[in-house]
């Protein structure tokens, strides 16, 4: 899908046809619309293709008559009616008149500059755009980091009650999605850096103030999920010592029981032989049944009471 925007006595308009100052929206495009700006703008088919590719690694790209920029977006993903978090490229294109970009899906990082509600907006200032893009992207980072923090918390809370294997898949899946974010992060870092030293993209010196805006909002959310991540890690860790911890209880448990109860079943084994000849105790008065199975009772008593003094369970 291809929508074109344009910035129109200061508030955003989507037009029809492409102008001067406008921007170009692609959303999981054709291979005819991205053949059709290819020839339209003179930009190459691969670079319009770059940000369809999931596994595309974040970069600047200059050109002869235009700049490629490529960033890592948060994206929501859902798999067995959950949501989870992974990353996706945007594409940033910029030519001398106008501004294009390029994304697999409609992504939150662009929704609020189609619908008008991103302050201070202009089209035609590109690299004023650009930087409120970043700056839009790292604060979605940072909002998906708290709703995973969130996450991980209710999931704790779920396997203090019961360890189950569903709870610990959850913090796995969490913890896949901190490193993507982590990853992903860092990439824009290194574009953010090398962006103002693009010479073919004109700069603008009250910028400056949200450079500084965009780089700080990065840092932060990098460092939010490098100390979830460090969260989750420890958690996975320690959920898994206690999983050990109390299969080990178990497994003691059961064996103390197989030991108490071995005892009965050696006596009984013992008198269910045929040893009358040997004259077995208690073999020939009538209350011999009974001693033996008191005797056995005894005999197991003072064998869990000896293991439980050693404190085997």
């Amino acid at each position: 899908m291809v929508r074109i925007f344009k910035t129109i006595d200061g508030s955003i308009h989507e037009i029809q046809e492409p102008q001067e100052g406008c921007w170009i929206a692609l959303t999981n495009p054709t291979a005819t619309e991205i053949f059709e700006i290819s020839e339209q703008f003179g930009i190459e088919v691969d670079d319009l293709r770059a940000p369809l590719d999931e596994e595309e690694r974040s970069r600047i790209e200059v050109e002869d008559n235009y700049t490629l920029i490529l960033a890592d977006v948060p994206a929501i993903e859902e798999r067995n009616e959950k949501d989870w978090y992974v990353t996706i490229p945007l594409g940033i294109i910029v030519t001398q008149k106008m501004i294009f970009t390029v994304c697999l899906e409609d992504t939150q990082v662009l929704t609020r500059f189609m619908e008008g509600r991103v302050r201070n907006f202009y089209t035609n200032m590109k690299t004023r755009f650009i930087l409120q893009i970043l700056y839009r992207n790292a604060s979605m980072y940072l909002r998906y980091l708290r709703i995973i923090d969130k996450k991980s918390e209710q999931i704790e809370e779920k396997l203090h009650l019961s360890t189950r294997n569903q709870e610990l898949m959850e913090l796995l899946e969490l913890e896949k999605s901190l490193v993507y974010f982590t990853t992903s992060l860092r990439s824009n870092e290194m574009v953010l850096e090398k962006l103002l030293k693009v010479e073919s993209i004109k700069k603008y010196p009250e910028d400056t103030e949200l450079l500084e805006d965009v780089i700080i909002e990065n840092k932060q959310a990098i460092e939010m999920a490098n100390i979830y991540s460090g969260i989750l890690s420890s958690m996975m860790g320690t959920f898994a010592s206690v999983i050990s911890n109390n299969l080990n209880i178990v497994m003691k448990v059961l064996a103390v029981i197989t030991i108490v109860m071995s005892i009965p079943t050696i006596i009984f084994s013992a008198y269910g032989m045929n040893v009358s000849a040997l004259g077995m105790p208690f073999s020939r008065t009538s209350w011999g049944f009974l001693i033996i199975i008191i005797l056995s009772i005894v005999a197991s008593i003072i064998a869990a009471v000896f293991l439980s003094k050693k404190k085997f369970f």
